[in-house]
């Protein structure tokens, strides 16, 4: 029986299980946790600062040699049910190197708190990272958003905030630009997926949780991101995206790294010499 756009939930699962596209995952999540460790070592991160209250309320600070520039705030995936800050910090290897201070979070998991609760706790962090730029040396004018998977959900989030409504001190144009990284604009899909066992949405709550039905607050540039190896439900997310919200004032520039999956895209952000990270570099540098 069809269940979202002429597919049946058998056919979703294959478009959005990512894991089990990937039989060495397990192998892939070992090796960025031994880089990551090594890396934040010799990277003199601060780790485990805390923006909340709660025990995931933190980030890790990976500051770039001259601290003084932009901040790249990473928010990572595992469709709000799994995953954590420290598998991710090699993304910041490149970034560090060219001016941009990096701050990876971690946030609450599905079902220990329902999917609506998430977003709000970036936004805390957004604003806790932007209050506390002075004293960790990063310039409070230059902030960015990136994030994976369920991480670029949660960016593309932060795109349709309206800052002041929730603090009248702070800037409409708090974030400068993001890049939603295989991102899930559309959650309704996943409702009909095993992925669903974690966040137990329904698809009235899907549809409330998904940036497709939020246009961006303000102008700022996004590069939105796919694997060129992805399933085709991802690049037809990331291409409705686009073609909903780009406007000859609002650059949205589209990007599919060739012959890369879910998860060797990431390995690509990592490489100074990749245009992924040539692109991501421009964006933060340039606008």
């Amino acid at each position: 029986m069809a269940l979202y756009r002429d597919m049946t939930g058998e056919e979703l699962e294959a478009q959005y299980n990512l894991r089990a596209r990937r039989p060495d995952f397990d192998d892939v999540v070992a090796g960025w946790l031994e880089r990551c460790a090594a890396f934040r070592e010799a990277a003199g991160a601060r780790c485990d600062i805390a923006y909340g209250p709660g025990e995931r309320e933190t980030f890790d600070l990976i500051p770039a040699r001259d601290p003084s520039g932009a901040l790249l705030i990473y928010i990572h995936g595992g469709y709000w049910q799994r995953g954590d800050k420290g598998m991710y910090s090699f993304i910041a290897e490149s970034f560090i190197e060219h001016g941009v201070t990096v701050a990876v979070l971690n946030y609450n998991l599905c079902p220990s708190v329902r999917l609506g609760e998430i977003a709000p706790q970036i936004r805390r962090a957004v604003m806790a990272l932007y209050a506390s730029a002075g004293e960790h040396g990063y310039d409070s004018d230059q902030l960015h958003v990136m994030g994976h998977s369920a991480g670029g959900h949660l960016t593309a989030m932060m795109m349709a905030t309206d800052w002041p409504a929730l603090d009248s001190h702070l800037p409409a144009d708090l974030v400068k630009a993001g890049v939603p990284i295989s991102a899930l604009f559309e959650l309704e899909p996943l409702v009909h997926t095993s992925i669903n066992e974690g966040p137990q949405m329904d698809v009235e709550e899907a549809i409330r949780e998904s940036p497709m039905f939020m246009e961006p607050a303000t102008n700022a540039p996004q590069l939105v991101v796919v694997g060129g190896a992805e399933t085709p439900e991802f690049h037809r997310q990331s291409d409705d995206y686009c073609e909903k919200y780009r406007t000859a004032a609002r650059r949205i520039d589209r990007y599919s790294v060739p012959d890369a999956d879910h998860f060797d895209e990431l390995n690509r952000l990592a490489e100074a010499d990749s245009e992924f990270f040539r692109r991501s570099i421009a964006l933060i540098r340039d606008g």
